[in-house]
């Protein structure tokens, strides 16, 4: 023991005890230098910030630098078609050359929605304009003419032209709206409408500052074109003869007798 004890206290020992040392320090920093050197730990190319370019400009930009490109596309209301408005991996990171970076930019072709049915739903301005957002429609200008009811959707235009609720329409379109004005208590006529066609009928309805309401076919219908008013709701009677403004007359129709007659 007493020989031991000694041996650690030489010379001999301590060099050995070094050279230990030095040989696990000398293996780590090998190591740590030749694992950096390895994998380029810190180098590569910046990516350039897209975002906000267009889609040419950008990929120009990441060719030069020895990028590889891939794109997708969205449709985003509000941006010019063409414009980047994703990148992956972000502005600033450094990445290796011929890595793929990926881009997403504004469709050049908005996607195409149905217009939905405020007019049977009896939909009013504020649930208008929350239905339009969920179809990705907007809001244009809004007029008003006489109906009972206040802020009620009366028709919906687009170009200036009246449409049907499932008209096709690119998504992010502005949409006119002809709300009611809340005066309907002022009365009007009824009109008489039987024996008229189907236009005829309409026309003098709009004409008397009411609405067309639900139209029901009656009998075997050869030609939608010619058809006549057989009964309405409401109708002109001794008891009544007058009817609020924007109030809707339902119709029941059939085929007129003319369509049947023989060439």
């Amino acid at each position: 023991m007493s020989n031991f004890g000694a041996y650690l206290k030489t010379r001999q020992f301590r060099n050995t005890i070094l050279l230990v040392i030095a040989t696990v320090i000398g293996v780590v920093l090998i190591a740590f230098f030749s694992l950096g050197y390895y994998t380029r730990h810190g180098s590569g190319i910046p990516v350039p910030k897209l975002k906000g370019l267009n889609i040419d400009r950008a990929m120009a930009a990441l060719k030069d630098q020895g990028f590889n490109v891939k794109i997708d596309s969205v449709y985003v209301p509000d941006e010019a078609p063409g414009t980047v408005v994703e990148q992956d991996p972000d502005a600033g990171t450094n990445v290796k050359e011929g890595r793929t970076i990926y881009l997403t930019m504004v469709t050049q072709l908005a996607p195409n929605v149905a217009l939905p049915d405020l007019i049977t739903e009896q939909s009013i301005y504020r649930e208008a304009v929350a239905t339009l957002s969920n179809y990705g429609l907007k809001i244009g200008d809004t007029t008003y003419r006489s109906d009972i009811a206040r802020d009620r959707v009366l028709e919906v235009r687009f170009n200036g032209q009246v449409i049907r609720p499932g008209t096709k329409l690119p998504k992010g379109s502005r949409l006119d709206l002809v709300l009611g004005n809340g005066e309907g208590a002022s009365e009007v006529d009824i009109p008489e409408l039987l024996n008229l066609d189907l236009d005829a009928a309409k026309f003098s309805i709009k004409g008397a500052g009411l609405t067309v309401g639900t139209i029901t076919y009656e009998g075997s219908i050869t030609d939608s074109t010619n058809v006549v008013v057989v009964s309405q709701s409401p109708m002109k009677s001794d008891s009544t003869s007058k009817t609020s403004i924007g109030t809707r007359i339902n119709l029941t129709v059939s085929q007129s007798k003319d369509a049947n007659a023989p060439n």
